[in-house]
C-alpha cells in the first residue's frame, strides 16, 4: 500500500488545530505520519499547556521554527523532506476535514493519468456570512474536473488554480518539478500548478474531497490580504500576466452581490461592495509594490517578515 503522509504549517494554533488532527487519525486511508511545523513554538506550548499531546499520537512529528525563518515555500518544501511517502498532503492548521474520506478522495483523483496535485473541495463555516458561503461555492464547485495545458485558453488563470488549505501532491512528480517556490509571500500553490500544467501534467479538483474552511476578513485584513497576492503576481510574470486575474474578481462581485439581491440579503450588499474596494486597492497596490517606499510596502503587507528575508533553513 502506498504511504501518505499530511504536512500541516501551524502559526499560533486554535481549537481548529486539534479537531483537525482528530478527524486525520480517523481517516478511511490510514495516515503514516502528520508532519507538523510549527511557528514560534510559544504559541504551540500555549495551547498544549497541561494536555499530554503529541504524546497521545504516535504518528505526529512537530518540528519548530521561528517566525524570521517562516516562508511560504520555503517552510512547505522543509516539511516535505521530513517525509518518505509516495504521497504527501498539504494542509493548513485551520482546515477541517468534513468526513472520514477526505483523503481517500484526493488520493483517488491524484491517481489518474499524469496528475501531479488533487485539491479539495473548502465548504464555508457555519456560522460564515451568506457572502463568505457564496464565494466558497463560486470558488469551489460541486463537480470535480481535472484541469490541463489544453484547458488554457477556455479557463485562463482557473487551469493552475489550486490551494494548499488542503492538496494531495504525487511525491515523484513534486520532485521532478522541483518542489514549491522557496521564497515567496503568496501563491506557492498555484506557482507549483502553473509549472506542472507546463511540464504537461494534470491539476484535479477533487470536489468529494471536502475541508470546512472559511474566512470572514474585515476590510483591513482583507486589503493586507490582496497586496501580498498582487505582490506575488507581480514577482512572477511568467505564470500571471497571461492570465490576469481581474476580470474572474470583478464576476465573483457582480455574481455575488446578485445573489444576495436575489435571496432577500439585500443589506448586506454594501458591505460586500466596501470589501470588494479593499480588495482592489490591496491588489493594486501589491502589483505596483516596486514604485512605493520600503516601509509603506511592509505597512501594507499582512507578512512583515518576507521583507526581512531571514529564511535561515534550506
Amino acid at each position: 500500500m502506498d504511504k501518505v503522509d499530511v504536512i500541516i504549517p501551524v502559526y499560533k494554533p486554535d481549537h481548529k488545530f486539534l479537531t483537525l488532527i482528530e478527524h486525520l487519525e480517523h481517516q478511511s486511508v490510514p495516515i503514516n505520519r502528520i508532519i507538523v511545523i510549527n511557528t514560534e513554538q510559544k504559541y504551540f506550548d500555549r495551547l498544549f499547556y497541561g494536555i499530554s499531546f503529541p504524546k497521545n499520537y504516535h504518528n505526529i512529528t512537530v518540528k519548530h521554527i521561528s517566525k524570521r525563518e517562516f516562508n511560504h515555500g520555503k517552510t512547505r518544501n522543509f516539511g516535505v523532506r521530513q517525509s518518505d511517502a509516495d504521497f504527501f498532503v498539504m494542509m493548513t492548521d485551520d482546515a477541517v476535514p468534513a468526513d472520514e474520506y477526505l483523503v481517500e478522495e484526493l488520493l483517488k483523483q491524484l491517481r489518474e493519468d499524469g496528475v501531479a496535485v488533487a485539491y479539495a473541495r473548502q465548504l464555508a463555516n457555519k456560522d460564515s456570512s451568506e457572502a463568505e458561503k457564496y464565494t466558497r461555492n463560486f470558488n469551489y464547485p460541486d463537480k470535480s474536473v481535472i484541469k490541463t495545458k489544453a484547458d488554457l485558453e477556455r479557463l485562463g488563470i482557473k487551469t493552475f488554480f489550486c490551494s494548499n488549505v488542503c492538496a494531495a501532491y504525487n511525491r515523484k512528480i513534486f520532485d521532478e518539478l522541483g518542489g514549491f517556490i522557496k521564497h515567496t509571500i503568496f501563491n506557492e500553490d498555484m506557482i507549483y500548478a502553473a509549472g506542472a500544467v507546463e511540464a504537461g501534467y494534470g491539476i484535479a479538483y477533487a470536489a468529494d474531497a471536502k475541508v470546512f474552511h472559511s474566512h470572514d476578513y474585515n476590510c483591513r485584513e482583507q486589503f493586507h490580504r490582496n497586496f501580498d497576492l498582487g505582490v506575488s503576481q507581480a514577482q512572477h510574470p511568467e505564470v500571471f500576466a497571461a492570465y490576469p486575474s481581474e476580470s474572474e474578481g470583478i464576476r465573483l462581485v457582480r455574481q455575488t452581490v446578485r445573489h444576495l439581491w436575489n435571496s432577500g440579503a439585500k443589506l448586506r450588499i454594501p458591505r460586500v461592495i466596501l470589501l470588494s474596494g479593499f480588495k482592489y486597492m490591496g491588489y493594486w497596490f501589491g502589483k505596483h509594490y516596486r514604485y512605493l517606499p520600503r516601509k509603506l510596502v511592509v505597512m501594507m503587507s499582512s507578512d512583515k517578515e518576507y521583507w526581512n528575508k531571514a529564511n535561515k533553513f534550506v
